[in-house]
């Protein structure tokens, strides 16, 4: 009987990992300079989320490409953000993000709209489950930066509920 249940736990965690994407926004040959020559090496930028809200943004440095990929699934799935959804599949607000040299500037837009945005920072916003949302990159067209920009918008968004048990008024006031 312990072998079915741990085949059972087994494909249940298949299934929780099962509905992750990931998309690859960047490969990049790298090169250090040892005392032999130079050492190749690729870094890999990678995006991951669930489109129900939870996106990460994560780098993998290894000698081969694939290394590098799932080196950077896993530094993503250690930085996953909440994102917080409307009934439109947008944000609530207003948000701004900066990362280094990058800053995004994000607005709700409207059932229908879709995801206005470019680069990274698009990516980013379908994997988070956006689906309603106008995006512009300012600053730096770096990914990585752009793309910890966009999460970083994302995370410093906030709900109606929030915002009500913040202030410690009910959440009706905050509609009238």
């Amino acid at each position: 009987m312990a072998k079915n249940n741990k085949s059972r736990k087994k494909g249940r965690s298949k299934e929780k990992d099962s509905n992750w994407q990931e998309r690859v926004v960047q490969i990049r040959r790298v090169s250090k300079v040892v005392k032999g020559g130079k050492k190749l090496s690729f870094r890999a930028i990678v995006v991951v989320g669930n489109e129900k809200g939870q996106v990460g943004v994560g780098v993998g440095k290894a000698a081969d490409v694939i290394g590098a990929v799932r080196k950077g699934v896993a530094d993503a799935k250690k930085q996953l953000v909440e994102v917080s959804l409307n009934k439109a599949n947008s944000i609530s607000h207003v948000s701004n993000g900066i990362s280094g040299g990058a800053k995004v500037f994000m607005r709700p837009a409207a059932p229908g709209t879709g995801v206005i945005a470019g680069g990274a920072v698009r990516t980013v916003l379908e994997l988070a489950g956006i689906k309603n949302i106008l995006a512009k990159q300012l600053g730096s067209n770096n990914p990585l930066n752009n793309a910890r920009a966009a999460v970083d918008a994302l995370s410093g968004l906030r709900t109606f509920s929030k915002v009500a048990k913040e202030r410690g008024v009910p959440l009706e006031h905050l509609y009238a």
